[in-house]
């Protein structure tokens, strides 16, 4: 099971950007996903996360730029990052509550991204 990102760039302040996170490998099922962040020097915060059937919810110096949607039927999601500022640079990491069997049991783990990296700078 594996997290493949893409969409990390550099980009000037006021713009923008779409991450997106798609889940591969044999698992039975896909739960939460969502987004971290962080900054050099900084803790790892959570940007924005979504289960399969309820609304997202966001980190507040976020809210009203930020929007995160779900592909459920491919296990996919999408932050679209707009009005982008200084302060949202940073390796964004996904992560995703993926059920998996191990033998007859099932088996509810979080997997990760590999990073993909945000600069905002002019």
């Amino acid at each position: 099971v594996q997290l493949v990102e893409s969409g990390g760039d550099l980009v000037q302040p006021g713009g923008s950007l779409r991450l997106s996170c798609a889940a591969s490998g044999i698992y039975f099922k896909v739960g939460r996903m969502g987004w971290y962040r962080q900054a050099e020097g900084k803790q790892r915060q959570l940007v924005a996360t979504v289960g399969n059937s309820d609304s997202p919810s966001y980190l507040d110096a976020v809210k009203g730029r930020f929007s995160l949607s779900r592909d459920n039927g491919n296990d996919t999601v999408f932050l679209q990052m707009s009005q982008l500022n200084p302060e949202d640079t940073a390796v964004y990491y996904c992560y995703a509550q993926i059920t998996t069997y191990q033998g007859w049991r099932q088996v509810e783990s979080t997997y990760w991204g590999q990073g993909t990296a945000v600069n905002v700078s002019s």
